[in-house]
């Protein structure tokens, strides 16, 4: 493996550092997780902050294992500044399409609600409130109403990001092979980025989740599609590197 590059490493040290400084203040979490835009918990840092941020031991460890395998050999290449100016992008651009598929969802849910005769100004009040009603439940399909409350659950960790990253190291490493924990045999990365891209589309669509639940399966996709037209674009102009200051 190739050693820690510096900004990496720096990332990695935030991320720890935030996660270690949520378990002693718990509303940090909701203060910096990324919040449905319409709601009142809503803050404009929110799309930069949840990329700091993590659920649990397990999504921090695989995030940052990530973030060191992929970003280092990216950030070598790359140069700092390029580096990060790819990883923000990507991070900020996968919360930005992870909202706007929670606004899709989030009005479909209440469209109906208001077809079946209840107030738009209670509803948001309520949900405001952390709450929801059972007739809500009673009057949805069910599919409806977990995509609607779903959509105001907040979302933390890079994963947007680190999906961005997977991406321009397939671009730029395609026959490189990844010997991966879960996985006994070696795949190429051309190969294997694209698979899990796709499972997390399918899981997005589909509602039933691979990878476990609980998980921004649109985020992982916009992440993704925010690196791959980066790259496309960076190879189709031929992007000069020495335009960055490394």
């Amino acid at each position: 493996m190739m050693n820690m590059t510096d900004t990496v490493k720096q990332l990695l040290i935030l991320n720890v550092l935030f996660f270690v400084g949520a378990i002693f203040v718990p509303q940090a979490t909701n203060l910096l997780a990324l919040h449905y835009f319409e709601s009142d918990s809503f803050k404009l840092w929110q799309p930069i902050t949840h990329m700091f941020m993590h659920g649990g031991l397990m999504h921090i460890f695989f995030n940052m294992f990530a973030l060191v395998s992929f970003g280092s050999a990216l950030e070598h290449f790359w140069g700092p500044k390029k580096f990060l100016f790819f990883y923000f992008s990507c991070g900020i651009g996968a919360a930005l399409i992870h909202s706007g598929v929670n606004y899709y969802y989030f009005h479909e849910g209440l469209n109906l609600l208001i077809e079946e005769g209840f107030n738009k100004v209670e509803i948001m009040e309520v949900l405001n409130q952390g709450k929801f009603m059972n007739s809500w439940q009673a009057a949805l399909p069910s599919s409806v109403f977990e995509n609607m409350i779903g959509a105001l659950t907040p979302a933390v960790g890079a994963s947007g990001a680190i999906y961005g990253l997977l991406v321009a190291f397939a671009f730029m490493f395609p026959n490189a092979e990844l010997a991966l924990m879960f996985i006994p045999v070696p795949i190429k990365a051309k190969y294997f980025v694209p698979t899990i891209v796709l499972l997390d589309l399918f899981s997005g669509v589909t509602g039933y989740s691979i990878f476990g639940g609980g998980i921004a399966h649109f985020a992982h996709v916009g992440g993704a599609l925010v690196g791959f037209i980066m790259m496309w674009y960076w190879k189709k102009n031929q992007f000069n590197q020495n335009r960055w200051d490394r």
